[in-house]
């Protein structure tokens, strides 16, 4: 299966795009979606770990089950503030 995975801040910055496109097998979970983000962008490979996967709209844990009827993919890497 195919996914458009969203990329943010750090992420977007090493990719020099704002989305990377991944090919997955199913069933597939959240984590194996990162994995393979991290193949495609191995200089950021570390940031990609630390970052959470959003499917629609809503974090999602290491273990969730990637469906092919979820719309959106997103990696958000941690952030920090002050």
């Amino acid at each position: 299966m195919k996914l458009k995975v969203l990329l943010f801040a750090g992420l977007r910055e090493a990719a020099q795009a704002s989305s990377i496109e991944v090919e997955i097998k199913t069933p597939a979970t959240a984590n194996d979606v990162v994995d393979e983000v991290a193949k495609r962008l191995p200089s950021a490979a570390t940031l990609i770990r630390l970052s959470r996967l959003a499917i629609d709209q809503s974090y999602v844990a290491d273990d969730a089950v990637v469906t092919a009827d979820a719309k959106e993919f997103a990696l958000i890497p941690p952030v920090s503030g002050g």
